[in-house]
């Protein structure tokens, strides 16, 4: 299909105008070529991640992450900011991403984590609606959640806050342990996020809102399938492939 469709695709998905301020939504790096037949998706467009992409004949990368978030004034090859960009264009592949209209949009990311973790009566929690919050289906111990939490996201967690029993909970996925106010705001047992600092640990503790932090792309990357499922229904002739790279980060 053409580029222009595609775009127009998925807009109606992740629409742009759900994106926060500081964000860098949409198509980043453009191509010449009209028709996108192959799509790879990944959760960030790195050098390998291009390389990929190259190899399996990809028209246009599709990633949570954006690349760019700050102005450059130089796209350099050896610079590990702007490498993607300059295998992006050296191979003619374009670059597009969702991301806090992602979180943001039905089906995205925080509501694909609300249903993972069996979340229901989920609404996203104002005033950027970012975040999203709900109740288990049945009171359970914090831990017993905890662990919950670890087998739906097939991760390790960290915790912080006292063992009772949880049933409201909020999400945000990635980097959302500074929301710990807006959880203990909406009267939420627990926070689920992807990271978390030291200090906002400490201090949601104090608000009374327990943390359970289950890692960045952990949070994330369950949005690619749902994502590329329903890009599958209204972008006919488009194959997608799901990047084999390997996480950032990983347990040993």
């Amino acid at each position: 299909m053409l580029l222009n469709d595609f775009i127009a695709a998925m807009e109606s998905i992740a629409p742009r105008e759900l994106a926060l301020d500081f964000d860098n939504p949409g198509l980043i790096v453009g191509t010449k070529r009209k028709d996108i037949r192959r799509v790879l998706a990944a959760l960030d467009c790195t050098v390998p991640v291009v390389r990929e992409a190259a190899a399996l004949k990809c028209d246009l990368v599709l990633t949570h992450h954006p690349l760019l978030f700050r102005a450059v004034k130089h796209i350099d090859p050896a610079d590990p900011v702007t490498a993607p960009v300059f295998e992006l264009i050296e191979n003619g592949i374009g670059l597009f991403a969702a991301h806090t209209n992602l979180d943001s949009a039905e089906g995205g990311v925080n509501t694909t984590l609300c249903r993972l973790l069996g979340i229901i009566n989920e609404e996203p929690v104002p005033p950027e609606n970012l975040c999203r919050a709900g109740e288990l289906e049945r009171e359970m111990s914090f831990l017993e959640f905890a662990s919950l939490v670890e087998s739906a996201l097939h991760t390790k967690v960290r915790v912080s806050g006292h063992e009772r029993p949880v049933k409201r909970i909020m999400v945000c996925g990635g980097s959302g342990g500074s929301e710990y106010p807006l959880a203990a705001k909406i009267g939420a047992d627990v926070l689920v996020t992807g990271e978390c600092r030291h200090s906002e640990a400490v201090e949601a503790e104090c608000a009374g809102v327990n943390l359970i932090v289950a890692g960045h792309y952990e949070t994330e990357a369950i949005v690619l399938p749902e994502l590329v499922k329903r890009l599958k229904a209204v972008t006919d002739g488009v194959e997608y492939i799901f990047s084999r790279t390997e996480k950032p980060l990983r347990t040993l």
